[in-house]
């Protein structure tokens, strides 16, 4: 303001000098004679004004440092300096208070009258107790089980407390459960009804183990950044297939009795600076509202309307307030808009704000901390949070424990989960029987054919067979406590250095010179709390051995040269290797030399190689894929315990490849554009990183490449099968009671407002399988919204279907589009709006093969 008022000043002198004589102006005049001519009268003027344009100069440089800015800070005024005060960031995120009371909409009615009756039977120190955590028992913290996290029992109210544990392909850190597919993985798939079975499975073990929050599933990281250290815990980057699949996995476990913590939220991309690091704050996910609502609340929304009864807040700021601790995004989206009916909980160690996240509508606190506890109790009494805050917090809790039916015969807390598995321990076995042929499917359905030349798979009986690669046995060992420490085999570094990366990742060490793979096994599962622990699994080379000895196959190995002999007479050389991530950090690279040139070496002196990888990510191959001998490649993804038998089964054609990429697979990095990597700490955001989602909006993934005309090695959606299928018989009928005013008119309900489910149309397709084996097609349906070409994706997936079909056989596909599907978000007013036009419809096996082209009028 000081520039302003200055201004003002030099301009008030200026409109002020009148030539009178009698005054000051005429003693200067005698003074300086030059000033009764023209000339000095302009040179005055001039010299008077001569400070504004100073001035003027200094704000234009002002504001063009903070617009070119590739970090940006929300739109707030900037400058040059090194900003070390928080206060600057004041007013970025919206403050919305009070936080809104649980209501009990839906079918949450019985649920939250019994939760209320059970509150108000409470003490104040009992209440902050439901929401204050214990500390992590793995190891020696002193309590009675190895769970994540817990809750302590109420004795006298027949409370027994909760168990909280990780996370998203099993029951973690513990022994006698099984290791299911990956998040990413299972979106592979693209099977809603797999994600669905596989999340009962899943949630059964949870309940035998006494798991009473299951920590997952994972929309959040959805996958901006392409290196993204936890990007293989969620599903896809595209937010209505990882709408889906959340909706089916929250469905899935929950309807074992088992409450889904549905996380990170929200726009926790990256993990680089993603806790505060010495005198460095956490990466701000600067989110305007139109991204926020179109890409990443989207999944978040369907596991909400799926009924998801719990919310993890992220470790991130968004929008420099910190997830845990913004009133927007917990009291304002997640609670008002989306009518969230159950509680919210910090991720681990996420609070840093003790009655600032209270108030902001944080409802639990995990694994403790001393900002709660007692100092809540001293906050509920002083008045600076409310009884009625306290009570929310209480009936949201104990609301998921009634919704899910745990107050009827659920195990007790942690029952199956030791503290020590070292020690004599009563086993308690989860594994089910019915579980297998879900965990060797989606294993099998999670793999994707890139490459197949000349029909190079599946084998046939190969006399001799060459395996080279690091990936394709079991690691060394696989032993709780294993290396003097648990954190090998309970964070999923056994086949990484026995972890080494993932510990100095969750230390805050996010610049270490990181590796790209786990050179010390196979990988079924990434590092961090997403791993499993499965009480057995089946490496690649062992599945291929057994399957050698049946066919009297020759095999030759070699998995650790990196330049092996290559046996030229072999009738195929597989080269099984990986690409690693963890959480902690992001990912160093999209490809490595060392893996490259083992691929490089082994086509040179092969002419029918077959390269395997188990990547936990977007894995670039351009440094090979044209190689004349590379003859067949396969994405095995992270496929959990039955690893090596669902590969031998598509090898050797017992199963014939269906998946689909989940993501894009670039030609080179640079296409990715600043979406490759992470934002890092710099110029005067140095102490607080920041990370622009503006500057890309939704275009991210399919929807970057296709606004950028830049084609990809391989598109979202692509993937071969041992057949060809052949697509026609497009139907778009619009739904004769559908109602198309601009703006839905429902009441909230889980979800958001209940109208934006209403199907205003339906797509029909006919799929024909044309080739001579069986096999199931992923039918993929996207379609145009009206808008600019800067607002709008090019084309956006809103439906898939996957049949299987027997040779020649046919099968007619359908879509329904809600109201939701065809709407862009409004940012003033704050609704989801529905556009008169033309909406181009689109049907086909990849978001870059659709034949079927159409229109649907609103």
């Amino acid at each position: 303001m000081a520039e302003v008022k200055q201004g003002q000043t030099i301009q008030q002198s200026h409109q002020a000098m009148a030539p009178d004589r009698s005054m000051w102006w005429g003693r200067l005049q005698q003074r300086f004679p030059i000033l009764q001519k023209k000339r000095g009268k302009a040179l005055l003027i001039f010299l008077l004004i001569l400070p504004l344009f100073g001035l003027l100069g200094l704000l234009a440089l002002r504001n063009r440092g903070d617009g070119s800015s590739g970090s940006g800070a929300g739109g707030g005024a900037g400058g040059t300096e090194l900003i070390t005060d928080d206060t600057y960031f004041y007013g970025q995120s919206e403050p919305v208070y009070p936080s809104p009371a649980m209501t009990g909409v839906g079918t949450w009615a019985d649920a939250y009258n019994k939760a209320t009756d059970f509150v108000n039977q409470l003490t104040t120190e009992e209440k902050v107790l439901l929401a204050s955590g214990l500390a992590s028992s793995t190891g020696s913290s002193g309590t009675l089980n190895g769970c994540s996290g817990n809750i302590d029992a109420i004795p006298r109210m027949n409370f027994s407390g909760f168990c909280l544990n990780d996370a998203g392909q099993g029951v973690r850190g513990t022994d006698f459960v099984s290791g299911y597919p990956s998040g990413l993985h299972a979106a592979a798939s693209w099977n809603r009804d797999l994600a669905r079975s596989r999340a009962e499975s899943m949630g059964l073990e949870f309940r035998v183990k006494g798991v009473n929050i299951h920590l997952g599933p994972v929309v959040g990281p959805l996958g901006r950044v392409v290196k993204g250290g936890r990007n293989w815990e969620g599903f896809s980057p595209d937010p209505y297939l990882s709408g889906i699949l959340v909706a089916e996995t929250v469905s899935g476990i929950q309807s074992q009795g088992v409450i889904t913590s549905t996380k990170h939220f929200i726009g926790n991309e990256q993990e680089t600076n993603r806790q505060p690091t010495g005198d460095v704050e956490s990466v701000s996910s600067n989110i305007d509202d139109k991204t926020l609502h179109e890409l990443y609340l989207w999944p978040f929304q369907d596991a909400v309307k799926a009924g998801t009864a719990n919310v993890m807040c992220s470790y991130n700021r968004v929008n420099n307030s910190y997830a845990c601790a913004n009133s927007k995004i917990q009291n304002g989206i997640l609670k008002t808009e989306l009518g969230f009916q159950g509680a919210i909980t910090s991720d681990w160690g996420a609070l840093h704000a003790g009655v600032a996240s209270a108030n902001a509508g944080m409802d639990m606190v995990m694994p403790s901390s001393d900002l709660w506890g007692d100092n809540l109790v001293k906050a509920v009494n002083n008045g600076s949070v409310s009884e009625d805050r306290l009570n929310d917090m209480a009936t949201r809790i104990m609301a998921g424990y009634y919704q899910l039916g745990q107050d009827q015969d659920f195990p007790e807390p942690g029952v199956g989960m030791p503290a020590d598995l070292t020690k004599p321990h009563d086993i308690v076995d989860a594994r089910n029987i019915s579980s297998q042929q879900i965990l060797l499917d989606g294993a099998i359905e999670g793999h994707v054919l890139l490459k197949n030349v000349n029909n190079t798979l599946p084998l046939n009986r190969p006399r001799m067979l060459s395996v080279y690669g690091y990936s394709a046995k079991n690691p060394d060992q696989w032993n709780y406590k294993s290396n003097g420490g648990v954190a090998a085999w309970t964070f999923g570094g056994e086949s990484s250095y026995l972890g080494r990366d993932t510990a100095d990742g969750f230390s805050g060490h996010y610049y270490n010179d990181f590796s790209d793979i786990a050179p010390n096994g196979t990988l079924f599962c990434g590092g961090g709390s997403g791993a499993v622990t499965p009480a057995s699994v089946s490496a690649p080379f062992d599945a291929l051995n057994a399957r050698a000895l049946d066919d009297r196959t020759a095999v030759f190995w070699d998995f650790f040269n990196p330049e092996p002999d290559v046996a030229a007479t072999s009738d195929a050389c597989l080269v099984i290797v990986n690409a690693f991530a963890s959480e902690g950090y992001d990912r160093p690279g999209l490809r490595d030399d060392y893996t490259d040139g083992l691929i490089r070496h082994v086509a040179d002196r092969c002419n029918n190689t077959v390269v395997i990888f188990h990547n936990a990510g977007v894995r670039l191959v351009d440094q090979w894929i044209d190689h004349p001998n590379v003859t067949a490649l396969l994405f095995a993804h992270l496929p959990g315990e039955a690893s090596g038998r669902a590969l031998v089964s598509l090898l050797y054609g017992d199963a014939n490849p269906s998946g689909k990429l989940p993501f894009t697979i670039a030609r080179n990095e640079s296409d990715y554009e600043h979406l490759a990597g992470p934002d890092l700490p710099e110029g005067r955001f140095e102490k607080f990183p920041q990370s622009d989602f503006a500057r890309e909006g939704v275009f991210v993934d399919y929807r970057h490449f296709d606004a950028r005309n830049v084609t990809p090695r391989f598109e979202f959606g692509f993937g071969l099968s041992y057949t060809t299928f052949a697509y026609s018989g497009l139907q778009v009928t619009k739904r004769g009671d559908a109602v198309t005013g601009r703006y839905p008119t429902g009441a909230v309900r889980e979800g958001g407002q209940e109208d934006l489910w209403d199907v205003l149309a339906t797509v029909n397709a006919t799929v024909r399988n044309a080739g001579d084996v069986g096999g199931a097609e992923v039918a993929q349906l996207y379609v145009a919204i009206p808008g600019g070409a800067e607002e709008v994706p090019v084309r956006q997936l809103r439906g898939f279907a996957k049949p299987f079909l027997n040779a020649s056989a046919e099968a007619t596909v359908s879509f329904d589009l809600t109201r939701r599907d065809l709407s862009v978000w409004d940012v003033e007013a704050q609704m989801w709006l529905l556009q008169p036009g033309d909406y181009g419809v689109f049907v086909g096996g990849s978001s870059r093969d659709l034949p079927l082209q159409g229109t649907l009028t609103i």
